[in-house]
């Protein structure tokens, strides 16, 4: 059998796009060679599509700038024979560009890449991808939705609150007095659309809150205000499937900084991640019937990473986020907690991409012309 095309997407409008990058060269280390045959495609911070002459040398530097232009063909009678064309003459790509694309593998966070866009791109192209479809991504990218679903599905969830960018520019000090009036210090801010803590503050009093709020909506029109839980566990568990998803084995990380941070996340290399979490059996087991459903309260597919507080002593159980496309780097927990549950990097990348054309298949089925049946 020859080797199945894989396009990898990476970069993006984003402020993670730096983050996307890094996701991306540890998927490209770990991909079976043997299997796939791969083409890295970048997003600008422009939007632009390029293919670089030499992508991996593009995701070691950090962005994406040079390379050739090019455009997704969006004809979805040619199924699973993706094209991308060149803007303008590709060179030594020609060869490369003209040979289709059996799947895309998005490696993409935050807006314009885990949020559905793309997706929806793919998706009228007819194109297989992996990871969650339009809706669960759209909803899983947003976190006052987000939590209305988890809300909806009986699972629990911190008090919080959500406010418009363009109540915060006409009236700051309501805004605030309306947060202190709800919540006791602290509390976290954050943008309803990003992850990998971009613009996440934990705020103490109303200096750090004016400071925080503004901080946050500087990267969305949403500005999200979540009580903070004082003396918890930080556990994540990641989920892998379509109909039938699993949970991995539960992971705990200890922050090098007051809480997991951008810093702390991908700079500072200090974090500490304990699996198994250092809890007891029982609750690690509730944390991977609550991370299942969570996926399924959005209707994922593919993967997902679900956050969660645990109180100590009393080892109370809170969802706080779940991530549609996680983060892929070497330090990364999602592709940590199938390691430690006995799926190698490359053996869940394979995965990935099975359960992806699995999808794809199945969206096959759907009739799109109708015939009423005779009464």
């Amino acid at each position: 059998m020859r080797k199945l095309r894989v396009g990898i997407l990476f970069g993006g409008r984003s402020g993670e796009h730096e983050v996307s990058l890094m996701s991306a060269l540890s998927v490209v280390n770990a991909i079976d060679r043997e299997k796939f045959d791969i083409t890295l495609i970048g997003i600008t911070k422009e939007g632009r599509w390029v293919v670089a002459e030499d992508p991996v040398r593009a995701l070691a530097s950090g962005t994406v700038e040079e390379g050739v232009p090019v455009l997704l063909s969006h004809d979805p009678s040619r199924s699973q024979e993706v094209q991308l064309i060149p803007v303008e003459p590709a060179g030594y790509l020609s060869r490369q560009l003209s040979q289709p694309l059996d799947v895309v593998f998005p490696v993409l966070h935050g807006p314009y890449g885990e949020d559905g866009t793309v997706q929806g791109l793919l998706d009228l192209a007819g194109i297989p991808y992996v990871g969650a479809g339009v809706m669960a991504s759209a909803v899983g990218m947003d976190k006052e939705f987000m939590k209305i679903a988890f809300a909806h599905r009986g699972l629990p969830i911190v008090r919080y609150a959500v406010f418009p960018r363009s109540r915060w520019d006409r009236e700051p000090e309501a805004v605030m007095e309306e947060v202190e009036s709800s919540f006791d210090y602290p509390v976290f801010v954050k943008p309803a659309n990003l992850g990998s803590s971009v613009g996440i503050s934990k705020v103490r009093n109303r200096e750090e809150l004016r400071a925080g709020l503004q901080e946050a909506a500087a990267y969305d029109r949403k500005v999200l205000v979540e009580e903070g839980l004082e003396d918890i566990h930080e556990v994540e568990c990641s989920v892998l499937g379509n109909e039938e998803p699993e949970a991995s084995e539960v992971g705990e990380i200890v922050p090098c900084n007051e809480f997991y941070d951008y810093r702390a996340k991908y700079i500072d290399d200090r974090s500490e991640l304990i699996i198994p979490a250092r809890l007891p059996e029982g609750v690690r087991n509730e944390v991977k019937e609550l991370a299942l459903e969570a996926f399924r309260a959005i209707d994922c597919a593919g993967m997902a990473r679900v956050d969660f507080f645990v109180t100590r002593g009393d080892h109370e159980i809170y969802v706080n986020e779940i991530n549609t496309i996680p983060g892929f780097t070497r330090i990364s927990m999602y592709p940590k907690l199938w390691e430690a549950s006995g799926l190698s990097y490359s053996d869940l990348i394979t995965r990935l991409i099975e359960l992806a054309l699995e999808r794809h298949r199945d969206r096959l089925r759907s009739r799109i012309s109708y015939t009423p049946r005779d009464s």
